[in-house]
């Protein structure tokens, strides 16, 4: 369905692309031709993607960053300049996420995942668009989002507020860009499993009920994702601007699965949501390890 082409020439820089949803695309651009940037915390899974990369002849970068600080985004985006002289596609993918009671949240912990998903998504898209609008290239950022941004969900509060900012982020900038033939899109994920954050937040019997409420009966595959991503991101896709693509087999239209856990006693949601948490973290989960809508399971 794709010209291995289609992408060639265009340098993609993927935040959150050592795992999950972020790694898939990542490896995607790469085999459509695209030189690819991978930015996250941790520099092993990160080095990981630039090795399969690389091994399959293509060009790719590991530069390590945490997105909240705004500082450390813009020496980043200056190393791949280095490297490959401009950035033509930004993928804002790195999320955190977690489940809690919302009258149990410390401001740090609202903070952990809107510091990650809103503000840092805003630090990276302001440094390539600084640098996209100085060239006069054009371009295009696209952004992970989740249908809760207008739906809302219970359970999942810090996270709904800043996707609904970055939905409102991607809008925006999209007219306001629009002049330098910048465009901003989004991609509102449903189910997507992968290894490692599923397991830490889905709680038991989630998975299934998932399923049998899909309309599709079933959790979306990550090449799928990563080729309406590939088409998003592509010159094909040029006259799409200021748009959200939803992509959860119809499930955002049977209501948010996370309000069904609403008919749990507070203190049996407390206790299952806590033996999810990773130990040595009880604020979010900072990579881009997408599972559903992004980052978290529905």
């Amino acid at each position: 369905m794709f010209d291995t082409n289609l992408l060639s020439g265009k340098t993609i820089l993927v935040t959150g692309g050592g795992t999950g949803l972020g790694r898939a695309m990542a490896l995607r651009f790469a085999e459509l031709g695209a030189r690819l940037a991978v930015l996250g915390r941790r520099p092993e899974p990160l080095n990981e993607v630039v090795q399969s990369i690389e091994a399959q002849g293509g060009e790719a970068i590991a530069v390590t960053a945490d997105v909240r600080d705004a500082a450390r985004v813009n020496a980043a985006v200056d190393d791949v300049l280095s490297r490959f002289g401009t950035i033509n596609v930004l993928v804002n993918n790195a999320a955190g996420n977690f489940l809690a009671l919302t009258e149990t949240l410390s401001p740090n912990a609202f903070n952990a995942v809107v510091g990650i998903v809103l503000n840092g998504t805003f630090h990276c898209t302001a440094a390539v668009g600084k640098h996209l609008i100085a060239q006069g290239i054009g371009g295009c950022v696209l952004n992970i989002v989740a249908t809760y941004a207008w739906t809302g969900a219970a359970y999942v509060v810090p996270s709904v507020c800043a996707k609904a900012g970055v939905l409102a982020m991607t809008r925006s900038l999209a007219v306001e860009w629009g002049r330098y033939r910048i465009r901003l899109n989004a991609i509102a994920p449903g189910p997507f499993p992968t290894e490692g954050a599923w397991s830490r937040l889905m709680l038991p019997g989630m998975e299934e009920e998932g399923k049998r409420r899909n309309p599709t009966g079933r959790f979306g595959e990550p090449a799928e994702l990563a080729n309406l991503a590939a088409y998003l991101v592509s010159d094909a896709a040029s006259y799409i601007n200021g748009e959200c693509i939803t992509m959860d087999g119809g499930e955002w239209l049977m209501g948010q699965s996370f309000n069904l856990l609403t008919q749990l006693p507070p203190d049996q949601f407390r206790a299952l949501s806590e033996a999810l948490r990773p130990k040595k973290s009880a604020t979010a989960q900072r990579e881009g390890t997408s599972t559903a809508r992004g980052d978290h399971p529905t």
